[in-house]
């Protein structure tokens, strides 16, 4: 039904935030912020040059090779490229069939449609058998505006409680390039949230090396500690910079493996006196790296100073302009910046 006029959400209005216009045509827009490094396909252009010394290494995809990044694998190794159509359960089905004849198989799509639309394939399928399928996914979270169709705000919640299943939510493109050679020596099925297209340089500013089933501290700070995994690492550090202006001291622990949780690292930095634990993540605040955290911290008996979380809330989103919805929704790094302020 068409609406002539936007209803403002409760959730917002206790937030505070400002309605901006919505009404753009970046539906689906890079996730970078004006003049911000960025790299190319980091995906595709990865997972191609390790396929040259890796021939077991398949691609496939359900109709969506350019926009999962995989057309840049299937350019440069066409004989290993498999378009499956508009069928991720075919798709998921096919990747078990090739893991099982010694193959390793990066099935991509959407993220919606692999956490939705196929589970159960993935779970009976790929992980009930622990088989080598790499599961990579774009636009997870909030990174399109398109609406609830294609907002894969709940596949964290969806997927962390399916056994022998590893998940991977990257934040740049830095971060990519390593991700694919590390989990490609893991033997297993991982799920990996994936950014497409121009995706940002962030961390290769902080020497940054990724490891998996590890957590990283990029800075430190007093006052406050962000725990956050995905583009929401690039937003706290953002917002660090914006309040170390006003003399606050912000550390971001990055957490890019979700399973396994890195939970000693966690415990050991959120344990530290004095600073509240506020995680943030490109999710509903159900069932993702929130709750994971927080479950991890009251299994450890450590009670940090306050705990608090920006995530997406537990409903289905607006359609729009990809900047003004993060800014609606409390995910730029201005909004997280404003919320921890407020909080301190």
């Amino acid at each position: 039904m068409r609406r002539s006029k936007y209803i403002r959400p409760a959730w917002l209005d206790d937030a505070g935030l400002e309605r901006p216009n919505a009404k753009t045509s970046a539906m689906i827009a890079s996730i970078e912020g004006p003049d911000q490094r960025t790299s190319p396909t980091p995906f595709g252009n990865a997972l191609a040059k390790l396929a040259e010394t890796s021939p077991k290494i398949v691609g496939l995809s359900a109709d969506l090779a350019k926009y999962t990044d995989l057309h840049i694998f299937a350019q440069k190794h066409p004989d290993r490229f498999y378009q499956m159509g508009m069928a991720e359960q075919l798709l998921m089905m096919a990747s078990a069939g090739l893991a099982r004849e010694g193959f390793q198989p990066w099935a991509t799509t959407y993220a919606v449609f692999a956490s939705r639309r196929a589970y159960d394939f993935i779970c009976l399928a790929i992980a009930e058998e622990n088989l080598d399928v790499k599961i990579c996914c774009a636009l997870p979270g909030l990174t399109t505006g398109y609406g609830p169709s294609h907002q894969a705000t709940e596949d964290l919640a969806i997927f962390r409680g399916m056994p022998n299943l590893t998940i991977v939510d990257p934040c740049d493109a830095h971060e990519i390039e390593q991700v694919v050679p590390a989990i490609t020596a893991h033997k297993g099925p991982v799920y990996m949230r994936l950014l497409r297209g121009n995706v940002p340089l962030v961390l290769d500013e902080y020497g940054y090396r990724f490891e998996l089933g590890r957590a990283k501290l990029l800075r430190d700070g007093a006052d406050t500690l962000i725990i956050s995994s995905g583009l929401m690492t690039m937003r706290a550090l953002e917002a660090a910079d914006i309040l170390e202006k006003d003399n606050l001291s912000i550390a971001v622990l990055h957490v890019p493996t979700i399973k396994p949780l890195d939970e000693v690292t966690i415990l050991q930095e959120a344990g530290k006196t004095g600073r509240p634990v506020v995680v943030a993540e490109n999710h509903t605040i159900i069932g993702g790296l929130g709750e994971a955290v927080a479950g991890a911290l009251l299994r450890g008996g450590v009670m940090p100073a306050g705990f608090r979380q920006i995530a997406l809330p537990d409903r289905f989103l607006e359609a729009g302009a990809l900047p003004t919805l993060h800014d609606l929704y409390g995910l730029s790094s201005q909004a997280v910046a404003a919320s921890i302020k407020s909080w301190l």
